[in-house]
């Protein structure tokens, strides 16, 4: 086991190659979060057909999320991990052969939904990882690393680097440029972990045990009511972020006059500010209590802050700085919901891996609910619409906070009744 020594401000040393494999293959994965929608736009398609290949690209990133967890124990982290991997590479490059190229819809929704399978094991995999490498008072600053490794791929270098070139090389060349990263990510990830231990008593397992095993990640949803809560707060946390990467260029970009490079390093900022913030949340969960920072920092800041997000651009135009400060906010309380990877676990002790599934089911969900209710609303009440309901569905999170009955060792319980709030 690990000491003191083996940790900086609650990096695992042992693993830090793994973060930076981790970072590598999430800025790949990202390259086309902010641009992808209103560029499918610009081909020709509608935009209730871009939310929808995001909306199946959501749902299949919810089933491998699900199971990623169990299938870390069973299989291996490393060896989830190199399946993800090749998976991603092979239908990235058909999503663009015969997909994006050929402007063909139905070979879009089916290569861009089955990369979605991908992602998720190669980085939900590495938090079995984490589990199996550091102490339990540690998990929570040790997953904010992990969030804040996601977060600088997938939202900094992610967008800022598409900003830059986008315009250069045009929107194909920048998902091509994409595969770079994710290779680089994946090499990385098979060589630095290769020789990191992880828990093996299930592989002496016969098929029916691990069956049986991995049918927990649907088990627990019915039988740990905490599980069940935490679960629906873990699909609210990620709305705002795959919701607004998706809408929010309709409206910075198609109304209010941004530019798309001025967009993307919008969206970059706000996925810096998460990086800062996952950091020092993870930390001051230790301190804090990890369900009290969900609760008021997550839930609550960001529905006020999701609404700042869409405001301050509709009330002052075109100022960048402005955007940017709406985005800093709304990073920043975003980051609060870092403790809930550690929540999992601690909820469920004697089955992490299985728990850990449920929290990556509840993310893929996230991936899925969050363009689904934009494509629902859209049409009828557009980006404002969208942006009422993501709030709302934050509120409706802090409510359910109320009733997850969790002890931390250094706070005690922190469920608190209705009355408790109140006062």
């Amino acid at each position: 086991m690990d000491t003191k020594k083996d940790h900086w401000l609650g990096l695992p040393k042992n693993l830090f190659w793994g973060y930076v494999a981790i970072f590598l293959f999430m800025t790949g994965d990202g390259f086309e979060l902010a641009f992808l929608s209103k560029y499918m736009v610009e081909i020709g398609f509608t935009p209730a057909q871009a939310t929808f290949a995001f909306t199946v690209y959501g749902l299949c990133a919810a089933l491998a999320a699900w199971g990623s967890g169990v299938i870390a124990e069973v299989i291996t982290p490393q060896k989830a991990m190199k399946i993800g991997f090749i998976m991603w590479v092979v239908f990235h490059v058909l999503f663009m052969v015969f997909g994006l190229t050929q402007k063909n819809y139905y070979y879009i929704l089916l290569f861009y939904g089955i990369r979605g399978l991908a992602y998720p094991l190669f980085l939900y995999s590495f938090i079995v990882v984490i589990v199996h490498n550091v102490r339990e008072e540690l998990v929570g600053s040790a997953c904010g690393w992990f969030w804040a490794a996601y977060s600088l791929g997938i939202g900094v270098i992610g967008s800022y680097l598409p900003s830059l070139i986008i315009t250069q090389i045009g929107e194909l060349n920048v998902l091509w440029f994409s595969l770079i990263w994710v290779c680089a990510g994946g090499l990385l990830a098979m060589v630095a972990l290769k020789n990191i231990k992880t828990s093996t008593h299930m592989l002496n397992l016969n098929t029916k045990e691990k069956l049986s095993e991995m049918s927990r990640a649907v088990t627990l949803l019915m039988t740990n009511k905490n599980i069940t809560l935490a679960s629906i707060v873990r699909i609210i946390n990620t709305l705002s972020l795959y919701g607004f990467a998706i809408i929010m260029p309709l409206l910075f970009v198609g109304e209010l006059g941004f530019s798309m490079p001025d967009w993307l390093q919008i969206w970059a900022i706000f996925f810096f500010s998460t990086i800062v913030f996952n950091v020092f949340w993870g930390i001051m969960s230790q301190k804090w209590g990890m369900l009290r920072l969900i609760r008021w920092y997550g839930c609550i800041g960001c529905a006020v802050f999701s609404l700042l997000f869409y405001y301050l651009p509709i009330y002052f135009g075109d100022n960048f700085w402005i955007a940017a400060l709406g985005a800093t906010l709304l990073g920043a309380s975003t980051a609060a919901f870092v403790p809930m990877t550690a929540l999992f676990p601690a909820l469920e002790p004697k089955h992490k891996g299985a728990a850990i599934s449920v929290c990556n089911l509840s993310a893929g969900l996230s991936n899925f609910f969050a363009p689904a209710i934009a494509t629902a609303l859209l049409p009828f009440y557009g980006v404002v619409g969208v942006v009422y309901a993501y709030s709302a569905l934050y509120i409706l999170g802090f409510v359910l906070t109320l009733y997850i009955q969790f002890t931390q060792k250094q706070f005690g319980p922190q469920a608190v009744s209705v009355e408790e709030v109140a006062s």
